[in-house]
């Protein structure tokens, strides 16, 4: 224990004045034989497949003959860091026969168009007080209001 060293007061001493139980400092972990083999393989399943989180990582795993818990495959999982991205936007995409694609541009005036209602209301009135629409021509990248 660092604290023992550096200060050198005894076990016991220590452990008061961090708060700590005593037997924690005694405890060696247990690794499993075959820890550092299911750690590779959960890295080499969490890379091949980038969308599956460790319960999809777990049903391969015992689908290829591993017997594992689903604590002990969350455990490694944390321990190395791995994380499950975060999935991006859809956006307008055109896509073509052999897997290429390009994103939709407006081509004219007036081709894209977008609108938004926006509410407000007041003490006084809790009905609607305005709203209006609002425009986007991507072509000309204005953005034209109108009252209704």
């Amino acid at each position: 224990m660092h604290v023992r060293e550096t200060v050198s007061v005894s076990e016991r001493r220590a452990c008061r004045v961090l708060g700590q139980v005593r037997r924690t400092q005694r405890y060696t972990p247990k690794v499993a034989d075959d820890e550092e083999a299911l750690t590779e393989n959960i890295v080499s399943l969490a890379t091949e497949y980038g969308r599956y989180g460790y319960r999809r990582i777990m049903a391969l795993l015992k689908t290829d003959g591993w017997w594992v818990n689903h604590k002990r495959v969350e455990r490694i999982w944390r321990q190395e860091g791995l994380k499950v991205p975060a999935r991006q936007p859809k956006r307008g995409w055109l896509w073509f026969n052999d897997g290429s694609c390009i994103r939709l541009r407006p081509e004219h005036r007036n081709h894209i168009w977008a609108y938004d209602f926006v509410f407000d209301r007041t003490r006084e009135d809790p009905d609607l007080a305005s709203r209006r629409s609002l425009s986007n021509d991507a072509a000309l990248g204005k953005w034209l209001h109108r009252e209704l």
